[in-house]
């Protein structure tokens, strides 16, 4: 049985009359999940998240001390619409609120306002259309503020990436699950690395799923498909057969209504 070849583009923007253009592009693909979007669905699906309100620039803007009553210190504010933790910002004084705000909203027109979770980081890669699999369970440990964007791409020894994390089996087993019921609920296909949070009481909290994460050599999502036995070279075979996939189902739909 021979194996058809296929051809693969790869594109990519540098400093040229269509830089502008390259930059908009990357905004669409940083832009690709809404939080606020994403964190009702999985409410509405019961899955444990943080508390959370959004904010619109149209809105009135809440007292810092009622939401200290509401979220306690410190919280988080973050852009809904941006990734690598562009615009996120842990806030522990009110000059921090003011400050967080600004900014947030130089990036977004929504905001979120996130009850902060105290315990450890651990991430879960997804992979698959239809049927996705969960891959092995990493965690996270920085010395920083949080796992920020100075974190995962500059700081090469700004966190320590621990996989598998050293938890208990049926600990590993409930994140697998519930990365697997999030990657669902979302309707995502292909691919994506889902942020958890366990306290120490063990109880699990979904911050987000990125749906577009890094392939650096620091990057969480590859090395946790390694370690699940899938190297590099396998796993960008199988993005790409994933990519087919949905090219051929979408080609079955009707793009007509005579």
């Amino acid at each position: 049985m021979s194996t058809k070849k296929i051809n693969v583009a790869i594109i990519f923007g540098g400093k040229s009359a269509e830089h502008e253009v390259s930059l908009q592009s990357a905004r669409n693909v940083y832009n690709a999940i809404d939080k606020d979007v994403m964190k009702r669905l999985l409410q509405d699906a019961d899955i444990p998240i943080a508390k959370f309100l959004t904010l619109h620039t149209s809105d009135d803007l809440p007292i810092f001390e009622t939401l200290t009553q509401h979220f306690g210190l410190p919280l988080f504010i973050k852009p809904a619409n941006m990734g690598s933790s562009i615009g996120v910002h842990k806030v522990k004084t009110e000059l921090d609120y003011q400050n967080a705000l600004k900014d947030a909203f130089s990036f977004d027109v929504k905001v979120i306002i996130e009850q902060f979770i105290e315990g450890r980081e651990i991430e879960c890669a997804v992979l698959g259309n239809q049927h996705p699999i969960a891959s092995t369970v990493g965690e996270i440990k920085t010395e920083h503020e949080f796992y920020g964007y100075e974190t995962k791409y500059i700081d090469e020894n700004g966190a320590t990436i621990e996989i598998p994390a050293q938890l208990h089996e049926d600990t590993l087993n409930q994140a697998r699950e519930i990365a697997l019921r999030e990657f669902k609920v979302l309707s995502c296909e292909g691919l994506g690395c889902v942020d958890i949070f366990l306290t120490t009481s063990g109880k699990i909290f979904v911050n987000e799923i990125n749906t577009i994460p890094g392939f650096t050599q620091i990057s969480m999502y590859p090395k946790l498909w390694e370690a699940s036995g899938i190297n590099y070279p396998e796993l960008f075979d199988k993005l790409l057969q994933l990519t087919l996939e949905r090219d051929e189902q979408s080609k079955r739909l009707k793009t007509n209504y005579l």
